[in-house]
């Protein structure tokens, strides 16, 4: 499989690929915010999902795929080093702003820098036509923040510390896409960076959270094992499926079309969570598709 991933990069099949795991990618990416809400501690629920793919990862990195080449090991570090920095920053900014409020800040500003980033490092350039689209997709994710911001009956007197970490958030979001897709196209084989990543990232929120493990009750223990099961199948998929777009095709683009995942967070909350959409939050939704779509047919 890793041979025919490599001779699609570059091609027409490659970017057509890519189009479609960067929107698996979304899916399974509001899938996986979903799964980190509820009743259970959000630094808890995330600890869980952690621990789980380091320990799933574990056998595959170590007798699976390829070992990591010498130059790899510097690449890793700075990715767990990254990706910690994001996790800590988005637990602060989702413990002290709305959910509704600053996911679709995190997720606004992320494909900004993204897209700068990608034009800096590995020297990709958006057609005029592209950043149209991709100001139409930031209107419709700053819209619905705005939107729900209006609408906020409790928690205001954080909002604005909230506001500020979730674009430090946003910020660490470009980062990790940027640098993460540089990592990826370092090694000969892209399953081992998926493979040693995650077992790697699965051991820095475990033991931050150590001490909140000894508070849980018995009975919400199971529960909490299983959500970290199931989100580590999850990330496995969303995070594979956006770290090979990246390999496969733009940086940029793949970066853009994962932000499609607000739509699929508001159509889970409305399908499954029973959350009511109303017209307003649908427009800005059609908004952010469309977006999507003009950055993919300008290109």
């Amino acid at each position: 499989m890793t041979a025919w991933l490599i001779s699609l990069e570059g091609t027409g099949d490659g970017h057509r690929l890519a189009l479609a795991l960067a929107l698996l990618a979304a899916f399974l990416h509001a899938l996986f915010g979903a799964l980190q809400k509820g009743r259970h501690d959000p630094w808890l629920s995330r600890a869980a999902i952690d621990a789980s793919y380091g320990l799933i990862a574990a056998p595959l990195a170590l007798f699976l795929v390829p070992w990591p080449e010498p130059h790899m090991w510097l690449i890793f570090a700075g990715a767990v080093v990254i990706h910690a920095g994001y996790k800590y920053a988005q637990a602060m900014t989702y413990s002290r702003g709305a959910f509704t409020v600053v996911y679709p800040v995190v997720r606004g500003t992320g494909p900004l820098f993204a897209v700068i980033g990608a034009g800096l490092i590995f020297g990709e350039r958006f057609s005029a036509g592209q950043w149209a689209g991709v100001m139409v997709l930031l209107s419709g994710i700053f819209g619905l923040a705005i939107y729900n911001l209006r609408h906020l009956t409790v928690g205001r007197e954080t909002l604005k510390p909230a506001l500020a970490l979730a674009v430090l958030t946003g910020a660490f979001v470009a980062l990790y896409t940027t640098y993460d897709a540089y990592g990826i196209r370092a090694t000969a084989d892209p399953f081992t960076f998926l493979a040693w990543f995650f077992f790697l990232d699965g051991f820095f929120l475990p033991i931050l959270t150590r001490r909140r493990w000894r508070q849980v009750p018995s009975s919400d223990l199971v529960p909490l094992l299983q959500r970290g099961l199931i989100g580590a199948v999850v990330a496995f998929f969303s995070f594979g499926a956006i770290m090979l777009a990246t390999r496969l095709d733009k940086v940029g683009e793949a970066a853009v079309l994962r932000e499609t995942s607000t739509v699929f967070a508001a159509l889970i909350g409305w399908l499954v969570l029973g959350e009511r959409v109303g017209r307003h939050r649908l427009a800005l939704m059609a908004l952010i598709a469309a977006g999507a779509v003009i950055v993919e047919m300008a290109g």
